[in-house]
This record gives structure tokens, C-alpha cells and sequence, in this order.
């Protein structure tokens, strides 16, 4: 007897590869463009499914889940982090949750890098200057950063990202020094020729760049507050490829304008696309679109571990990338 194929329902458009792969093995509804889902949309894609494939973009709450129908086994994360996700409750219902970790470690941790060099170097006034024809030519005090080689990087979040973070530091002659939830094997450390400090604010206070390398979780909710961001040097720079709500982005942004803050590079933020129009004004501030993990390269790995995940659950087994609440 032929085994009825699941039913998978993916929110957002994916590569074409990921899309034609889950086609051929499931039996599965795409997205016909690429907006999220709307509330409703997703509630009636639950009922459906045994296997919902959400983004970080589809936020499943508590609510969400009791509406699901009995037939949702599996939510398959397209993405490493699941903050959009409440597992907790998930699991109560007996709904497995899976996510894609580990394949976006070197494209962050790049991005992360070229925030640094482009805040520090000031690289979008120059592009400023060259897309606007203003640029006179060469002149001995233009544009003027600062060199990153020899300056104290800290990290918040010594994770695969925050280490693959300070492996580039290293390479360009930056102090790497970073603050995590559980402090590293000597081994490692001394492989990142990293120093480690239990005090955070003593940390940030003695860091010439601070890189955010967290996730989002209840406790690093606006970790990086007012009173932290007042310990910054006044000529640090702030760089966040995590997620926006660990830092207070109102008052970064206050004192981004004020000068008690010399720059910041962001690639996430706290309201998601409901940034602070003054962060925008700010000629100190590069702002990207949540670029860190978009490579060709990382969005296929993430499709091959949804696919993974989803086929491993179908034979029986356990998702080789399962979150369960104590992870988190």
C-alpha cells in the first residue's frame, strides 16, 4: 500500500531548487508571491498541514497554535533562530519544531565584518560623495576613520556566529574580547585568542567596537539598555547582525544624534521594518535590510536542513535539528 504523502505548506517563496525538491517528495502548497502571509492566512495554512515550513517573518504564537488543526505534527523552521516560534507550547500540543542552524555562521559573521569596516571607515559617506558627483578629488584630511587593526572588538554572544566573528577580528589585528552566557574552553579561547569577562557593563565600557551576537530570548530583551549603552565609550562603535530587540534602539538612537556614541552598523532591528526615522538621518549609521545570512549558498543549505528535517520526520525518526524549550 502506497504511503499518503504529507502534506507541507511553506509560507514565503524559497529558492526554486528548495521549492522543486519539497514538490517531488511532498505533497506540497507554495507560496504564489513572496509576502508574508497574512494572520488569517496562516491560521487556515495550520489547520491544513502536517508540516508547516514558517520564516522568521510568520510569527507563531500561543494563539496560533490552539488554532491548529490535528493534523500539524511539524513546524520546520526556515531560519536558525525560532524567537517567532512559541516551542513551549508547540510542544504541549505535541507539535515537533525544527530550524536550519549552523548554515548561516560564515555569511553573518562576513556581514558582520563588513559592517565594522564600513562604519569605522566611513564607506557610505564616500559612496554619498561619488553617487551625488560631490567628490573633488583626493585630500589629505577626507573622509577620515579610524583603523581597525589594534582596537578591542567585544562580542556579546560567543556562539558559532560571535566565534566565526572573532576569527576574522583576529585576522585583522583587532583584541578580541567577549561576554557569553557560559564562558568558553581554555582550548577555544586560547585558540580565538580570546579574553573572556564575566561583567558585561565592565566589558562594554573598555570596548572600542561592540559587536551584538546574541539571540532574542526573554533575558537578552533590551540587554544592551540605556544605562549599558552609557558605558560605551564615546568613540565605540555598535554593530548588531543578531536581533534588533536586544539593544534599546530608542535610546541608541539618541545617543547616535548626541555624539555619546561614535557610530553604529545594523542589519536587524527592533520593530522589524518600523525603524526609527532618525536612525535614518544619521550620517554615522550604516542600516542594511537584513542582509547578514543572504547568499545563494546559505538560503539552499537552509532548504537541504528543512528538507532533511522534514524527511527524517516522515520515516519515523526524530528532526535532526529539534528545538525543545530547554535549548533556549
Amino acid at each position: 500500500m502506497v504511503k499518503e504523502r504529507l502534506s507541507v505548506v511553506v509560507t514565503r517563496r524559497l529558492p526554486e531548487a528548495v521549492e522543486t525538491r519539497l514538490s517531488e517528495l511532498f505533497n506540497t502548497t507554495l507560496r504564489e508571491d513572496d509576502t508574508p502571509m497574512t494572520r488569517d492566512e496562516l491560521a487556515k495554512a495550520m489547520k491544513v498541514a502536517d508540516v508547516l515550513v514558517p520564516t522568521i517573518t510568520d510569527q507563531i504564537d500561543a494563539a496560533m497554535i490552539a488554532q491548529a488543526g490535528d493534523r500539524l505534527k511539524l513546524i520546520a523552521n526556515y531560519g536558525a533562530g525560532v524567537d517567532n516560534i512559541d516551542v513551549a507550547t508547540a510542544r504541549q500540543r505535541g507539535v515537533l519544531v525544527s530550524n536550519t542552524p549552523g548554515v548561516l555562521t560564515d555569511d553573518t559573521a562576513d556581514m558582520t565584518m563588513g559592517l565594522i569596516l564600513a562604519v569605522t571607515r566611513r564607506m557610505p559617506e564616500g559612496l554619498a560623495a561619488m553617487q551625488s558627483g560631490t567628490w573633488q578629488g583626493w585630500a589629505p584630511t577626507a573622509f577620515l576613520g579610524g583603523r581597525i587593526a589594534g582596537r578591542r572588538l567585544g562580542i556579546l554572544g560567543m556562539g558559532r556566529i560571535g566565534q566565526a566573528v572573532a576569527r576574522r577580528a583576529a585576522a585583522f589585528g583587532m583584541q578580541v574580547h567577549y561576554h557569553n552566557r557560559r564562558r568558553l574552553r581554555s582550548e577555544i579561547e586560547d585558540s580565538l585568542q580570546a579574553t573572556y569577562w564575566e561583567s558585561l557593563d565592565q566589558m562594554v565600557a573598555r570596548m572600542d567596537v561592540l559587536c551584538i551576537n546574541c539571540p532574542s530570548t526573554p533575558s537578552t530583551f533590551h540587554l544592551m539598555n540605556a544605562r549599558r549603552l552609557k558605558l560605551m565609550k564615546k568613540d565605540a562603535v555598535l554593530v548588531n547582525t543578531s536581533r534588533g530587540e536586544v539593544v534599546d534602539e530608542n535610546a541608541m538612537t539618541r545617543m547616535l544624534r548626541s555624539g555619546e556614541i561614535a557610530g553604529a552598523g545594523l542589519d536587524v532591528y527592533e520593530n522589524g521594518t518600523n525603524i526609527n526615522p532618525r536612525l535614518r538621518e544619521l550620517p554615522n549609521v550604516v542600516l542594511l535590510p537584513h542582509m547578514g545570512s543572504a547568499t545563494l549558498e546559505s538560503r539552499l543549505e537552509m532548504g537541504e536542513k528543512v528538507i532533511i528535517n522534514i524527511k527524517t520526520f516522515d520515516d519515523g525518526h526524530r528532526p535532526p535539528d529539534q528545538v525543545v524549550p530547554s535549548m533556549l
